[in-house]
């Protein structure tokens, strides 16, 4: 068994599971505070990588110049489409609402390929070497800058959730919406902010992604592949969306070396992750970290 193959797999494995995580608790964020299953999520994701690829590659701006104004952009995009296109849906059926995000991810798709072309853009170089020896392991430098990034980003959510004054108006929103404006809290400044958020970070997984392997539409993947993460882990739990990105990462690693070394059919690593989910949605369909709801008819 070649043992440094697989230790390299699987520590690429966590390291990408945890880019997964950040992007799950985007899922997480806007489905506890709006009750809405974000299919445009992946979309997001390639907004974010196109954007930031155009202000360094395009407009000639240095990346740590790039990569800021581009989350600033995707903030105020967040915003835009919570207020202009979900905000006249609240208090409608929420099969509507699952539909106009799935009508969303149709439209970016479309727009991207019209103003960005089908045809897969580099970054230009952002490290002096594209990957680090970490304890005998060679890892992607854009890798490493997620882990980081992503850990921060988590430790930020949880403190922000624990103890910020917006923080707890999302949770008591996520509890009960009617209660929450009640106590004074704006519901539709909740919602904007939590698709805000969820634009943001989702750009940082398109950066990361892109400067690893270009940016292209299979960018947007990226969403498909979160969500076993986030039915895994627990819709409604952001200790969940972590652990679920943490083990979907790590099942992709280990099914990637499974399929090169032993089994050779070549797409295990595709479809592993939605094996997971479903094995998970028939023992535990709440996922390991969801709430179990008990409706008695």
């Amino acid at each position: 068994m070649n043992t440094q193959l697989l230790v390299q797999l699987v520590v690429n494995g966590l390291i990408v599971g945890a880019l997964y995580g950040v992007v799950a608790m985007c899922f997480v964020l806007i489905y506890k505070a709006s009750q809405v299953v974000n299919f445009a999520q992946g979309e997001f994701v390639l907004i974010g990588a196109w954007v930031c690829w155009w202000l360094v590659a395009e407009f000639k701006l240095p990346f740590w110049a790039g990569f800021p104004v581009c989350l600033v952009f995707m903030a105020l995009l967040g915003v835009a489409v919570q207020v202009i296109v979900l905000r006249p849906l609240i208090g409608e059926p929420v099969i509507s609402i699952v539909m106009v995000t799935i009508w969303l991810s149709i439209f970016f798709q479309a727009l991207l390929r019209w103003v960005f072309g089908v045809f897969t853009q580099p970054f230009p170089p952002v490290f002096d070497t594209s990957t680090v020896k970490v304890l005998g392991l060679n890892v992607e430098t854009a890798y490493l800058m997620s882990l980081g990034i992503s850990v921060v980003i988590m430790v930020g959510f949880a403190y922000f959730f624990k103890f910020s004054k917006m923080g707890l108006a999302m949770r008591a929103t996520a509890f009960d919406q009617q209660v929450a404006q009640s106590m004074g809290v704006s519901v539709k400044r909740v919602f904007a902010l939590s698709w805000a958020i969820s634009a943001v970070v989702s750009a940082l997984a398109g950066v990361v992604v892109g400067l690893v392997s270009g940016v292209s539409a299979s960018v947007a993947t990226v969403g498909v592949k979160v969500f076993p993460a986030v039915i895994v882990g627990g819709l409604e739990s952001i200790v969940g969306a972590v652990l679920g990105g943490l083990i979907i990462g790590l099942l992709e690693g280990l099914a990637q070396f499974l399929d090169a070394e032993y089994l050779g059919f070549g797409n295990l690593i595709t479809v592993a992750p939605f094996y997971a989910m479903l094995i998970i949605l028939l023992i535990k369909p709440y996922g390991l970290f969801g709430t179990k709801n008990i409706e008695r008819v």
